[in-house]
Parts: C-alpha cells; sequence; structure tokens
C-alpha cells in the first residue's frame, strides 16, 4: 500500500522528516509521495507517521 497527497498541502514540511523510507519529497507545487518508496511506515511503526502530523489532513491512502 502507499499513500498520497492531494492539493490541499500548504508546503509546512512537517511530514518529510517523519517517513523512513525517504518516499516524500517537494513537487513542483506541493510535496509527492513516491508510491515506489511507501509502505505507510511498515517494518517501522505500527501506523504512518505523516498522517498525524499534517495540520491539513492532506495525506491519504492510495485506492487500488
Amino acid at each position: 500500500m502507499s499513500l498520497y497527497i492531494t492539493e490541499e498541502c500548504i508546503n509546512c514540511d512537517l511530514c518529510v522528516p517523519e517517513c523512513p523510507n525517504d518516499a516524500i519529497t517537494m513537487g513542483k507545487i506541493f510535496y509527492q509521495i513516491d508510491t515506489d518508496l511507501c509502505t505507510e511506515c511498515e517494518g517501522f511503526y505500527d501506523e504512518p507517521q505523516c498522517i498525524p502530523v499534517c495540520p491539513v489532513y492532506c495525506i491519504l491512502p492510495l485506492a487500488n
């Protein structure tokens, strides 16, 4: 599974240091998550670490 960041992202930078896989990077307009790198923190934590720090709740699960 993977997560993605919606256009509501305000580029606050809070999610970037939380990602153990370095999957979150700055895109052209807002941050993006590399779906090849994102594991939703599996193997590191019990749940994704970026979601609870997001002040605008713009990090969501990618639909299959």
